[in-house]
């Protein structure tokens, strides 16, 4: 199979959707990789790298999508790139289309086969390509809380460990999946009190018995109570392909300290607090009623490095899958892989999706021929 690999272009977005191993072994098992000139350089695997795993270097985009049947990436089309989609081609990449209309109207024109990183399964549950940048956004939502508190950067004046003498910083985090808990944890280790609020129980009692954890049910209720304490607050919430739930409304932000900081980890799905829009790496932050919000679209895109090897680690089976076998037949093949199905030739295959945007729900297997 001809497997593309462009350049990312959305802003501050250094990762890249191959690295020069993952190339290595596709074109060991016969398969034919193309790869945009500079499209490793974010995590210092220039051209030659990808030359000597057998890649072809091209110079632009549009050479990229002309060749390819397959297409892999990081971040979700922009419009320049969904422009060169071809009816058949496939587009295996984080999509986070329930929130982007945009988005889904040019996937849905473009009779491409659109396959979302974030909703391909695992068999006994999960989501095993949204994990790894998951942990990665998670650790890192610790690190932005701390750095937004000191008062230069516009927070509260708070250290997050406190001193001898002086309370720490109190840190609030909403969901308790793969972020919640890697922000809760990390966020304990550097000696902050945390509460991690969730809707489900079991996923509380999973992390009930870590230290410095204190863990409640997410009611209204309870989160309007703990907002009043917080000086940092991580949303966490995730609704695997839907719109993130709005767990935080602008009217509760009269409750908070001024100066607290807001963390909306859910961005990418809408957001779970009522005052989010996406933010970018180059202007992170901005106020509503005293409180900072930080709504970075593409966190794991400041560590481009550890998170391209963490997620093709996870994405690199599939690909394998997709270009081994045929991209319906895989998908058809694989009810896992199947799950990250969004857009299959001009219809909505994923049913939160289309009920997020108000669109007729086609079943993937049907639209694949297999029912």
């Amino acid at each position: 199979m001809r497997i593309g690999v462009p350049k990312e272009i959305k802003a501050d977005e250094s990762r890249v959707g191959l690295t020069p191993e993952s190339v290595r072994e596709l074109v060991a098992g016969g398969h034919a990789v193309c790869v945009q000139a500079g499209a490793g350089d974010g995590i210092e695997a220039g051209d030659d790298a990808y030359r000597e795993a057998g890649a072809r270097i091209v110079a632009t985009a549009a050479e990229i999508f002309a060749d390819a049947e397959l297409v892999v990436k990081v971040k979700e089309p922009l419009a320049a790139e969904r422009a060169h989609l071809r009816p058949g081609q496939a587009l295996f990449t984080y999509l986070h289309l329930a929130p982007d209309p945009v988005q889904a109207r040019d996937l849905l024109a473009s009779g491409a086969i659109a396959i979302a990183y974030e909703t391909v399964s695992a068999p006994g549950g999960g989501l095993p390509l949204l994990a790894p940048m998951s942990e990665i956004a998670g650790r890192m939502a610790a690190h932005v809380a701390a750095h937004f508190l000191e008062r230069p950067h516009g927070g509260r004046g708070v250290l997050l460990s406190g001193a001898s003498g002086v309370a720490p910083a109190q840190v609030l985090v909403l969901g308790a999946g793969v972020v919640g808990a890697n922000a809760a944890r990390l966020a304990a280790r550097m000696g902050a009190r945390v509460s991690l609020l969730n809707r489900s129980l079991p996923a509380l009692q999973r992390v009930a018995a870590e230290p410095g954890l204190r863990t409640q049910l997410a009611t209204p209720e309870a989160i309007a109570a703990a907002l009043g304490e917080a000086d940092a607050v991580i949303g966490a919430a995730l609704v695997p392909g839907a719109l993130a739930p709005r767990l935080v409304t602008r009217g509760m932000l009269s409750g908070m300290r001024r100066g607290a900081v807001m963390i909306d980890v859910s961005i990418d799905q809408g957001g779970c607090f009522e005052t989010s829009r996406p933010t970018t790496h180059a202007d992170p932050v901005y106020a509503v009623d005293g409180i900072l919000h930080y709504c970075v679209a593409n966190m794991p895109g400041a560590v481009p490095r550890t998170s391209t090897y963490a997620l093709n680690r996870a994405t690199q089976p599939f690909v394998q899958a997709l270009a081994g076998r045929g991209i319906e037949a895989a998908l058809r093949a694989d009810p896992q892989l199947r799950d990250g199905l969004t857009v299959h030739r001009g219809a909505i295959t994923r049913a939160e999706v289309a009920e997020a945007l108000g669109c007729p729900f086609v079943d993937p297997l049907r639209a694949l021929g297999g029912a």
